[in-house]
């Protein structure tokens, strides 16, 4: 890509968010980008940084364009993020956005679960394996992973912005503002949580707990034992800052 384009290239304007992807040299104005004739203006906004699954509306000369587009030379080209909240396909009957994460994002897939977001995760799964998975289940990858979200066969992928648990958390669902369903969801598996009597799982529990709680949750999946501990709090305060997030999120604010 070139710089002084001598008339013959086109120029790039990228919304603020995006500008995050670009080299650190490209994040002010506009970009003057040769032209090959033959690349599409998908493959030229990739080629400069910018995953296209974080790209929203394309315009060239004022008119809406498709990825696949071929820009001529002159083209005024805007680039604008994706819209938030980020509407999500979703199958018959599915009434929420499933999810996947990768290796970097244990802890955040934890706090997801813990709002009841379907959300899978793995710390030994290559990058084909986590597109094969997205895919066949229609779940929505998030990763920050530039690489992984420019593959061709991956349908719904999402960059997580912010390197704290609670910056990424808060990114999620602005973009995503999915409907939450806090403490139904193991943790530690992603299964369903189920309510148990405290005499079925008494064998389970320490002495201490035993005397101080009374109601008591069990993952149907591997069986995990929860009750609201002395972190009960802390994690109240998630769940609250989570659904205040949310709200705003489809209000508009």
């Amino acid at each position: 890509m070139d710089e002084t384009d001598n008339g013959t290239g086109a120029v790039l304007h990228f919304a603020p968010e995006l500008r995050m992807f670009l080299p650190a040299n490209r994040r002010r104005g506009p970009q003057r980008v040769a032209l090959d004739g033959t690349s599409t203006l998908g493959h030229l906004v990739e080629s400069l940084g910018v995953p296209l699954p974080e790209v929203g509306p394309l315009t060239v000369n004022g008119a809406r364009v498709d990825p696949s587009h071929h820009p001529a030379p002159g083209d005024v080209i805007e680039v604008a993020a994706v819209p938030r909240p980020q509407p999500v396909p979703l199958e018959p009957g599915q009434t929420a956005p499933r999810f996947l994460l990768d290796v970097h994002l244990g802890t955040l897939a934890r706090r997801m679960r813990l709002l009841g977001l379907d959300t899978v995760y793995h710390n030994d799964m290559d990058d084909p394996a986590l597109v094969e998975q997205a895919n066949a289940e229609r779940r929505v990858l998030l990763t920050q992973d530039r690489g992984l979200l420019r593959r061709r066969k991956l349908w719904l992928g999402a960059y997580v912005r912010g390197s704290k648990p609670d910056d990424q958390l808060r990114d999620l669902l602005e973009r995503f503002a999915p409907p939450l369903r806090p403490w139904s969801r193991c943790t530690a598996c992603n299964g369903l949580l189920a309510e148990v009597d405290k005499t079925d799982v008494e064998p389970l529990l320490e002495a201490g707990t035993r005397r101080t709680y009374d109601v008591y949750g069990r993952c149907r999946d591997c069986g995990q034992v929860y009750w609201r501990g002395a972190h009960g709090e802390h994690l109240a305060r998630i769940v609250d800052a989570a659904q205040a997030t949310v709200s705003a999120a489809r209000a508009g604010v």
